[in-house]
C-alpha cells in the first residue's frame, strides 16, 4: 500500500510541477515520497528556490506559513489542516504587543517555531541554529526573545553580558525529557554520548556532550565516530539516524518524546493535497511584507557556529 501510494504521489508531482518538503519529526516513511527533508527554514529557503508551482509541506502550519513568505507565488499545501505547534500557539499578535508594550525600547527576537503574524512584530527572526548569533549582533544590553523561554535561556548561558527578557513559551516535546532519563540512560550505555536540543530545560542541557539543533545534531553524528549516541530531541530523528547510521547507535532519551502534530500527515494527506489541491496556505500581504524582512535580516548573519557545552 505505502509503495502504491508513492508511485500515485511521484506521478502527480510530475503532472502538476510540484515539490514535496517533509520536516524531519515527520513519520519516516514520508522521507519516501519527499524531494527534500530537513528542518524548517531550511527547506523554505529551498522551495524558494525551485521553479515548482505548488509546494507541499509536510510539517506544521507555521512552517507552511514561512514557504508561503518566501515563495509568495507559488501556492503553498499544507497535507493535514490539523498540524499546528503548541509553541506557536502560545503567543499571538496581542501578547506579543503586550509583550512589547511591557517592555519598551528593547528589539525582540523571535524564534522561526512561530506565526507569520509574531515573525511581522519582531525585529529578526533566528533558528535555533543561530539564535546566538543574532543577539549578539543586535549589540544590545537587553533583548525581548520570543516565545521559546528555553531557546532563550540557552541564549543567556553564551551571552552573559546580555540580558535576555524570554515569553514564557516552550515547546511540550522537548519539556518531557528529564535528568533522569539521561541519568538512566547513561548508566546503561556509560560510553553513549548526549545530543540535546537547545529547546530543552536548562537542567536538561547541563548534561549534554553536545548542544544542537536539528541539522547540527545531523551533522554531529556524520562527522564523529562514537558507537553510542543518547538522543535528547523528537523521536523523528533517532528514526532517521538510525536508518542513515545502521552501524551506530541511538538511543531516545525516552518513549514520549514524540510531537503528535508533526505526526499528523500521512501519505494519504499528501496525495489528497496534490489530487484536490486544498488547505492552501496564504499569508495577508503587509504581514508577508514584514515578516519577510525580519527573516532576511536573519539571514544576512552569516555565521552559524557549532555550540558545543562545557
Amino acid at each position: 500500500m505505502t509503495r502504491e501510494l508513492i508511485e500515485q504521489i511521484n506521478k502527480l508531482k510530475k503532472e502538476k510541477h510540484a515539490i514535496i518538503l517533509a520536516h524531519c519529526y515527520q513519520n519516516p516513511e514520508i522521507d519516501e515520497a519527499a524531494d527534500y527533508v530537513g528542518d524548517s527554514l531550511g527547506l523554505s529557503k529551498l522551495a524558494a528556490r525551485t521553479d515548482a508551482e505548488i509546494i507541499i509541506f509536510a510539517g506544521v502550519y507555521f512552517m507552511a506559513e514561512t514557504a508561503k513568505i518566501l515563495s509568495p507565488d507559488k501556492k503553498v499545501l499544507l497535507p493535514n489542516i490539523k498540524s499546528g505547534c503548541n509553541m506557536a500557539d502560545m503567543i499571538d499578535l496581542r501578547l506579543v504587543r503586550e509583550f512589547k508594550a511591557k517592555n519598551p525600547n528593547i528589539p525582540l527576537v523571535c524564534y522561526v517555531n512561530s506565526t507569520a503574524e509574531v515573525k511581522a512584530e519582531c525585529d529578526v527572526c533566528c533558528t535555533s541554529a543561530n539564535a546566538v548569533e543574532v543577539v549578539k549582533s543586535l549589540n544590545a544590553k537587553k533583548v525581548l526573545f520570543a516565545p521559546d523561554c528555553y531557546l532563550g535561556n540557552w541564549v543567556q548561558k553564551n551571552l552573559p553580558e546580555t540580558e535576555i527578557i524570554s515569553y514564557p513559551g516552550y515547546c511540550p516535546t522537548h519539556l518531557r525529557i528529564s535528568p533522569d532519563d539521561i541519568r538512566q540512560a547513561k548508566e546503561k550505555y556509560k560510553d553513549g554520548i548526549v545530543l540535546i536540543h537547545p529547546e530543552c530545560r536548562p537542567e536538561v542541557i547541563e548534561m549534554g556532550d553536545f548542544i544542537g539543533s536539528t541539522t547540527q545534531i545531523f551533522n554531529y553524528v556524520k562527522n564523529t565516530n562514537y558507537k553510542t549516541y543518547i538522543i535528547c530531541t523528537e523521536k523523528g530523528v533517532a528514526d532517521r539516524l538510525e536508518r542513515d547510521y545502521p552501524n551506530k547507535q541511538f538511543i531516545l532519551a525516552n518513549q514520549r518524546i514524540v510531537c503528535h502534530n508533526m505526526k499528523q500527515n500521512s501519505l494519504f494527506d499528501i496525495l489528497n493535497a496534490l489530487k484536490n489541491e486544498e488547505f492552501e496556505v496564504t499569508v495577508e500581504p503587509e504581514i508577508a511584507r514584514r515578516a519577510l524582512n525580519s527573516i532576511n535580516k536573519m539571514i544576512q548573519i552569516k555565521s552559524s557556529r557549532v555550540l558545543l557545552h562545557g
